[in-house]
Parts: structure tokens; C-alpha cells; sequence
């Protein structure tokens, strides 16, 4: 087989073990809804960038598109009564069906739902073969050719399905990962001081999904108290995520040793990867965590501050390579557990409450060859065995969809509308 799998992209393959690891992009758009010709540019598509005839081959880590003609996955809603709950039940429903675990399958499911004068299209995709900046690259080539009636001008060069896995990052810049090495206790210390995720409602794996809008004054707003403070968006985004969990992990102000709150970010790593990375269509993902005590009366100005001077570290030191490096130990180790002990290991060893994942759609998707940017774009991801609650932020023209996914054996719907109302109030309270 022609491709090697990366380790962030082997580590997702032993979450998916444990439930279903998937992600999901939407885009509305404005035309009316042709399923004929919808499926025809969708085929079209997925032909022309090679993308069909995908193998697995889960124990050598190999992987291979074969080519031939696509057969794609398309489901219609149509008529929906209230097309904004059909689209969050779908996307509910996208998160939670697994895909088959190695061999021959089609990675991409799409779905449309019908509106008035307008349709939602939704592309869900077993995570490990992309990330979202390479999805944008599809649906960008999709949304084009639909627009030209399924056929027209819309090729745009040619993708690398086979992008070198990150052994060649490291051997291009050692120095780096070697000069990250002395940080790592640091960082254990980090996730000894963590408060670990309880599970009080059962063990089941299954994700819950809600999405909320950041209108244009309040992301406006956010831009601007971002720059007054001298920290970026998301370093704000995971303070706002910080103080909306607080409240139910208060039980950690009690505790002997476990005291801090911690989320984990993820974070694009293609730039690090080499010129080739650019033509690429895969995933090119780490992550790094931050950790803060968040206590009671501390303002969102003191706490976005305390996260970008992690987040700064972090990132001038290159320290998210320490945690491929961790995933790779987390995967041998894993390998020798039942399915029930990997869970609790890696709810154990890495415990955050929430995964935050950040996209901004406009340059890429102009970058894509697209025309004008999508007048919406939300996006979704299934939580996977570390963390109960994952929010995907996805800024696209001039507002951000925010999608949430939960774990419900670890919130409830109240408490996911309790944080959502804690996150409206932060960005609220900037136009003050």
C-alpha cells in the first residue's frame, strides 16, 4: 500500500477501537436543493481528486486509495419541519455511526437537508484520514461544480494522498523535539495537578451534539478584546470553556492533589511538516493541554491572559511534538490492555475535561478556489476516550458556529445548556 499512517492518525485508530471517532463538516447553500445533480458533482469529485476505492490496512498502518469510479453515500431530508433540529439530530446520529474498522470502505457519508430556499450539505468522514483543512479543499471542489450545473471549469490542480508520515518532521528538525524533551515532567506534573472527569451517568460511549452561533457583534467583540489583551482567539475561547466548566468540577477544591482544571487543544502542525504538506490531503494534528486552577472570582481578562502565557510557551518551544511523542508510548502501552482498561487508561493518564478544535473557514476556502465564502459553515467531532466534551469553533465570514459534543454518561443536556449560557454571557459581557 502507498501510505503510512502518521501517529496522531495511528493513535485515533485506537480510540475509534473504543467508539465510534468521527468528524463532520456542514456548509448551507443558497440554491435549491437538486439531489440528482447534487450526487453527480459529489461523484465527480471524489473521482477527479482520487479519492475512492479506499483500503485499510489496520495492522501494518498502511492505507491506500485504489481509484476507480466513487459510488458515494447520499441521504436526503427533505421537507423537514424544523430543518435546524433535523440538521443537530444528524449530526448526532453522523457522530455515533462507526465505520468499518480496516479493510475496503468509503470513508465519506454525505447527507443534505432540505430548507425553503436553500439546503444543508454535510460531509461526515472517519477522522483519521483528514482534517478539516483538507475537508474545505473537497467541499470547496463540490459546492463549485454544483454551482456550474455538475460539470464546468472546477478542476484546481492535483492532491497528495500520500503525505510522508511525521518520522521525516523529526529527522528534518530534531532540535526541536530535543530541545523539548526537558519540558516533560513539567508537563506529567501538569496532569498529576489535574482534576479527572467523572462518569455519573454510566459508562456508554455515546456523544450528544449541540451547536450555538456567535453573531457578528460578538465576534467582533472578541477580536477586539483579544488584541486589547494581547492574547489570540483561542487562547479566549479556552478561557471562556475554563469558566464555563468550573462549576461542575468544583468537587477539585477539595481534593488533596488534583486541584486544576484542564482542556486540551488541538493544534495544525502542517507548516511544520515541509513544503510538500502544502499539496497534501490527510491530517497533519497534535495537541497540547492547558492546565489552571480557574478560582472563583477570577475575571475572563486574568484567565485568557494565565492561558496565553501556556499557550505562548507552548508554541514557541514546539512543545506539542512531546505529545506525539506521549501518544506513541500511550499507544504500546494500550495495546496490551482489555478494551474496558484502555478506556479507563486513557481517561486516567490524560485527564481533561475538554478537547477544543479551532478552523477559520474564509481564507482556506478562497484558498480552495472557491468563490465567495460559505454563508455557514459548522462542524462537529466525536469526543473519543480522553475527554467527555469536545467544541469545535469554526469561524466563517463574519460570526462562528460553535458545535458540542458530549459524552452522556458524563453531562447532562441541562448542564451542556448551563455551559453554552456561560460562554454567550463571556462573549456578552465584551461589549461592555
Amino acid at each position: 500500500m502507498k501510505g503510512r499512517l502518521n501517529l496522531f492518525q495511528t493513535g485515533m485508530l485506537h480510540w475509534r477501537d473504543l467508539s465510534p471517532y468521527n468528524a463532520v463538516h456542514v456548509i448551507r447553500i443558497e440554491a435549491p436543493l437538486d439531489p440528482p445533480r447534487l450526487r453527480t458533482a459529489i461523484e465527480a469529485e471524489l473521482t477527479a481528486f482520487g479519492l475512492t476505492g479506499f483500503e485499510l490496512d489496520r495492522a501494518r498502518g498502511r492505507f491506500e486509495y485504489r481509484g476507480g469510479p466513487a459510488r458515494a453515500t447520499l441521504e436526503i431530508t427533505g421537507g423537514a419541519a424544523d430543518a435546524a433540529e433535523a440538521l443537530r439530530a444528524e449530526i448526532e446520529r453522523q457522530i455515533n455511526v462507526p465505520f468499518p474498522p480496516t479493510g475496503a470502505f468509503d470513508p465519506f457519508r454525505f447527507f443534505a437537508i432540505e430548507t425553503e430556499a436553500s439546503f444543508y450539505l454535510g460531509l461526515a468522514y472517519d477522522h483519521f484520514i483528514a482534517a478539516g483543512d483538507s475537508i474545505i479543499v473537497l467541499l470547496a471542489a463540490i459546492v463549485d461544480r454544483y454551482a456550474h450545473d455538475g460539470t464546468g471549469p472546477v478542476r484546481r490542480g492535483t492532491l497528495d494522498l500520500y503525505p510522508a508520515p511525521y518520522r521525516r518532521m523529526f529527522l528534518r528538525d530534531p532540535v526541536s523535539f530535543l530541545r523539548g524533551l526537558p519540558s516533560v515532567p513539567a508537563m506529567a506534573g501538569s496532569l498529576r495537578r489535574a482534576f479527572r472527569p467523572r462518569y455519573p451517568h454510566g459508562h456508554d460511549a455515546r456523544n450528544a451534539f449541540v451547536h450555538f452561533r456567535i453573531e457578528r457583534t460578538g465576534f467582533a467583540a472578541m477580536r477586539r478584546a483579544a488584541k486589547a489583551w494581547g492574547v489570540t482567539r483561542n487562547d479566549l475561547l479556552l478561557a471562556m470553556i475554563l469558566l464555563a466548566l468550573s462549576p461542575l468540577a468544583a468537587a477539585r477544591r477539595e481534593a488533596a492533589r488534583r486541584k486544576e482544571l484542564a482542556v486540551a487543544s488541538i493544534v495544525n502542525i502542517r507548516a511544520d511538516c515541509g513544503a510538500d504538506a502544502g499539496a497534501a490531503f490527510g491530517q497533519f494534528l497534535s495537541s497540547f493541554l492547558v492546565s489552571h486552577p480557574v478560582p472563583s472570582g477570577i475575571t475572563l481578562e486574568r484567565l485568557a491572559r494565565d492561558v496565553h502565557a501556556d499557550t505562548a510557551r507552548v508554541k514557541r518551544k514546539k512543545l506539542y511534538l512531546q505529545t506525539l511523542f506521549a501518544m506513541a508510548i500511550g499507544s504500546l502501552v494500550s495495546r496490551l490492555l482489555s478494551p474496558a482498561d484502555r478506556a479507563r487508561f486513557h481517561s486516567k493518564s490524560y485527564p481533561v475535561w475538554a478537547g477544543t478544535t479551532s478552523l477559520g473557514v474564509d481564507a482556506l476556502w478562497i484558498d480552495a478556489g472557491g468563490q465567495a465564502p460559505p454563508p455557514e459553515y459548522l462542524r462537529a467531532a466525536s469526543t473519543g476516550p480522553h475527554a467527555p466534551l469536545v467544541a469545535v469553533l469554526t469561524a466563517a465570514g463574519s460570526a462562528m458556529h460553535v458545535g458540542i459534543s458530549f459524552r452522556t454518561a458524563a453531562f447532562t443536556r441541562e448542564e451542556i445548556a448551563k455551559i453554552v449560557a456561560t460562554i454567550l454571557r463571556c462573549v456578552d459581557s465584551l461589549g461592555t
